[in-house]
């Protein structure tokens, strides 16, 4: 059974919010873009929205508004999101995930759980982070991404973010598991690869899930396959 969330009930142009657990490898826009081809044929054209990326190789949660409901979006994405980040030791990425091969060799072996415990207060509160140079931020006009990917050099600008909560979850070296509390505009990426710097040693993220977004949680969203299936057949 999929739950979504009506302002007026059944009416998806009147507004509507959809939470849904995003694939692997699937952007926020695929989600959205699917929703919207599934609705047309019923509403026309239609407002679909989504409030907060989350990157192809990360899954969870991610909410999705259509219609007027589109209008809270700015309010939704302001809110505190939730994550469970696996983040592996030994080597770095251009990318500080997996979208690029790991590089270099770094020793971990000094890592244990009260050296981590010691290192990761430094993370808690609110922290400088330089986002990735293989995201979607604009620098001069072009997403940064793509000019990372033709090799060009970008500096990125720093910025603020609040990591509220920051707890080992698992210790299995080379990896780490964590779960994170944090504000609006965090990168993952970027807070693991500079845990690995902190740590003497080089990190990567290796997976991302998110569990929460303000009031709302992954346990609660739509599997894509089943909200498509009831999209199609009960409208």
């Amino acid at each position: 059974m999929c739950k979504i969330l009506y302002k007026e009930d059944g009416n998806f142009q009147e507004g509507a919010l959809i939470l849904v657990d995003k694939p692997l490898r699937w952007t926020s826009f695929d989600v959205v873009n699917k929703i919207r081809w599934c609705l047309k044929t019923v509403c026309g054209k239609i407002k679909v929205g989504h409030a907060g990326t989350l990157d192809p190789l990360a899954t969870g949660l991610v909410i999705v508004c259509t219609g007027r409901w589109t209008k809270q979006i700015e309010s939704y994405m302001a809110e505190e999101k939730e994550y469970i980040a696996t983040i592996r030791f030994g080597a770095t990425t251009p990318s500080y995930d997996l979208e690029t091969e790991p590089e270099g060799s770094f020793s971990y072996a000094h890592i244990d759980l009260p050296y981590l415990e010691g290192v990761l207060k430094q993370f808690k509160g609110v922290i400088s982070q330089v986002p990735p140079v293989y995201s979607a931020i604009r620098v001069d006009g072009d997403r940064a991404y793509k000019k990372a990917r033709k090799g060009t050099e970008i500096e990125m600008p720093v910025r603020e973010v609040v990591i509220k909560e920051l707890e080992i979850e698992e210790l299995t070296l080379p990896e780490v598991r964590l779960r994170i509390v944090c504000s609006k505009g965090t990168y993952i990426r970027s807070l693991a690869h500079d845990i690995g710097k902190a740590c003497n040693s080089g990190a990567y993220l290796a997976g991302l899930r998110r569990i929460g977004s303000g009031e709302f949680r992954v346990e609660d969203a739509n599997k894509m396959e089943d909200l498509v299936a009831f999209l199609q057949t009960k409208l």
